[in-house]
């Protein structure tokens, strides 16, 4: 339900980072009525770079006509157009500096058209990795983390999703519990061996030694609602410790919450 002039704004930013060869997915809430079926009403148009690429990419874009602007240095980018009054989030990584966009992200990203324009959709493994970590007060992607279970559960490569989670595999168990949940008689979408493997890993760690620490890892999944434990209580911070972000990216992450109202 887009005006034809945003239409054209976001035809004319994938087609110039066609032209230039700077590979990008197409993500967001369009990715997920692809993979879905769900349309929902979005502000915006998410697409994914790879890390090395967003200094190119805003580069290019800007010098296409469009503005730019390099919102957050660890892991979001802006594209605006005088035309439209809606922008283009370019993302490559995660608020939390997990979700890095890598090779892998495109080696697996089926073909397909948004807005007419031959692009590539972010693929299901890696749209349920990112989304699974996003449990804010004013926004939580486990619905949309369900809704790809429920419509890819099937067909999805869960070594490849396990892998993707890594050390974080506590999440990925908690998505899978709360899937059991919302769609009790379509729990065997989920494998067997996958449960099986989670809880085995549950049960381990019980005998297993704490790490060292104390650590909060709420911030990975909510940049404010664990604040009090780093700021007040003297836990450490996950994602500087054990994380990819440094004090100075965490600073200006929290300080936006403000900005965002």
């Amino acid at each position: 339900m887009l005006d034809p002039n945003t239409q054209e704004f976001y035809r004319r930013v994938m087609e110039t980072l066609t032209e230039r060869k700077l590979p990008f997915l197409v993500a967001g809430a369009y990715a997920l009525r692809h993979h879905t079926g769900i349309s929902r009403q979005t502000k915006d148009l998410d697409l994914f770079v790879k890390h090395a690429d967003i200094e190119r990419v805003l580069a290019t874009l800007n010098e296409a006509g469009f503005r730019t602007e390099l919102t957050f240095s660890h892991w979001l980018g802006k594209v605006y157009d005088d035309a439209s009054p809606e922008f283009i989030d370019i993302i490559f990584s995660s608020g939390n500096g997990v979700a890095t966009v890598d090779d892998d992200f495109f080696s697996h990203a089926p073909h397909g058209f948004c807005f007419d324009v031959p692009i590539r959709w972010c693929p299901v493994e890696e749209m349920i990795w990112s989304k699974a970590f996003v449990m804010e007060r004013e926004r939580f992607d486990g619905a949309d983390v369900a809704h790809l279970l429920l419509a890819c559960g099937a067909s999805l490569d869960w070594q490849r999703l396990l892998e993707r989670f890594g050390a974080h595999w506590r999440l990925l168990l908690t998505h899978v519990v709360l899937f059991g949940f919302i769609y009790p008689n379509e729990r065997d979408i989920i494998p067997a061996w996958v449960v099986a493997e989670l809880s085995e890993r549950l049960a381990r760690e019980a005998t297993t030694a704490e790490p060292e620490g104390p650590v909060c890892g709420g911030t990975l999944i909510s940049r404010q609602q664990f604040l009090i434990d780093i700021c007040e209580r003297g836990y450490q911070d996950a994602r500087v410790t054990t994380g990819a972000m440094s004090e100075t990216e965490v600073d200006d992450w929290t300080a936006a919450i403000l900005k965002s109202g």
